[in-house]
């Protein structure tokens, strides 16, 4: 099973996202019921493996925060491979993933050691995008540059499977987890 940990986005923030992405010039739009910022992506696990990482996230214990998503930018260099929604810098939020690595670390699971860059993501680029096409995406993201969402709260974070299709990936909720 193919599952990720993640923070779901309140309706506001879909829809302003959703605004957002009516121009994007290139590559494939996330599908707005997609939206998400993943906080662990556990790629393909065992059922029981899956069933030890719910009962283990259980004993989650964060406060709820605020967070604010705050300009977009390409992951990926001069080759970009994705275009973004950032997070404002947030220790809460910082916090929260170090306490779901931990879980993780206790339940059996080893994530990847890499910088935890929160992001929401707009859109993915199968292909190398053209010269020209670069040259759109660039004067996109300078005409987006103070691209924001108003601050929601996070009082929840949700493990979902995620299935590949030919459409693209479809993600099913798993488990909700309250902050307390």
């Amino acid at each position: 099973m193919r599952t990720f940990i993640a923070i779901d986005l309140p309706d506001d923030a879909r829809d302003a996202i959703s605004d957002l992405q009516a121009d994007v010039p290139v590559g494939k739009l996330s599908a707005p019921e997609n939206l998400h910022l993943t906080l662990a992506f556990l790629n393909e696990q065992p059922a029981e493996v899956v069933e030890n990482v719910h009962h283990a996230l259980l004993s989650l214990s964060r406060p709820p925060f605020d967070m604010r998503l705050a300009g977009v930018e390409t992951f990926g260099g001069n080759d970009p491979k994705v275009l973004v929604a950032n997070v404002q810098a947030n220790t809460a939020l910082d916090a929260l993933h170090r306490k779901i690595r931990s879980i993780l670390h206790g339940a059996g699971i080893m994530l990847d050691r890499q910088r935890f860059r929160p992001h929401v993501t707009l859109a993915r680029f199968p292909h190398r995008p053209t010269a020209t096409e670069m040259e759109r995406l660039r004067a996109w993201l300078l005409a987006h540059s103070d691209f924001a969402v108003p601050a929601f709260s996070v009082t929840e974070v949700v493990l979902f499977r995620s299935t590949l299709m030919r459409s693209g990936a479809v993600h099913d909720e798993l488990a909700r987890y309250p902050l307390r």
